[in-house]
């Protein structure tokens, strides 16, 4: 009887416990630890630190564009706009220069970080989302459950992996940040990010922001959208999409 039970499970492909670990993925918290100001009329896309600013990609037809921002006050000191033919995506920089991607129009930037004088256009096949880096290659998502790797230098997608968890792949993956080794991701219409192991594609923890922007405050705003990590400090900045602050948190265990 046993034999069979366990030929059983060797076909169904678990053993008793295994179904339960699969699934333990830790689910964590947060702890606010500061807010700051932060521009409702943008529709956070890409978010980045980089030298004690933020830099933000902001989407919408006739209002995409990169800008450069003092975190402590929102000020934002410095534009470049997008023709009204593109809808922006996610930012990440990359060795002084800035690459931004566009929704639909196949088509992504880059600009000199310092300046944003544009320096070369770039294309890829369907729908760009968010940026981020690790040390050797940028990450790219594009709403599906696949993350994409493009070579820094050429653009050109170089491999990919499909996000999972113990449910199956996980959807919708929008904005990214590297962090620790880790890429984290908003899954969009979700107040989750998935923590998500670069190497194959495994969620191996979830943040719960579920109440992070409180519900006075939601009346014109849009979805969770944007993580920005300052290494030097070891900070963690968390936004929206036309929300009108920017968290600070620390990530905790529940």
């Amino acid at each position: 009887m046993w034999t069979f039970i366990l030929l059983l499970m060797g076909t169904i492909g678990f053993l008793p416990g295994q179904r339960a670990a699969a699934s333990a993925v830790p689910t964590y918290g947060y702890n606010v630890v500061r807010s700051y100001p932060h521009d409702p009329g943008a529709f956070t896309q890409g978010f980045i630190v980089r030298d004690g600013f933020f830099y933000e990609g902001t989407g919408m037809i006739g209002h995409s564009g990169i800008r450069k921002v003092k975190i402590d006050s929102g000020e934002v000191i410095q534009v470049q706009p997008l023709s009204q033919d593109y809808f922006g995506e996610g930012i990440t920089d990359w060795k002084g220069s800035l690459v931004q991607i566009t929704w639909r129009s196949e088509v992504g930037f880059v600009y000199d970080l310092a300046t944003f004088e544009r320096k070369k256009t770039f294309n890829y096949t369907g729908e760009g989302w968010g940026l981020t880096h690790d040390d050797t290659r940028i990450i790219m998502s594009d709403g599906t459950s696949e993350l994409r790797f493009l070579d820094p230098d050429t653009l050109k997608e170089t491999g990919r992996i499909t996000v999972r968890d113990a449910s199956g792949p996980v959807q919708n993956l929008n904005e990214l940040e590297y962090v620790k080794g880790e890429i984290y991701a908003n899954v969009w219409q979700t107040e989750r990010i998935a923590r998500i192991s670069p190497k194959d594609g495994r969620v191996i923890g979830w943040i719960d922001l579920t109440g992070l922007l409180p519900a006075a405050e939601r009346r014109s705003a849009d979805v969770l959208n944007g993580i920005a990590y300052d290494a030097a400090a070891d900070r963690l900045f968390v936004t929206g999409k036309w929300w009108p602050k920017v968290f600070e948190i620390k990530v905790v265990s529940r």
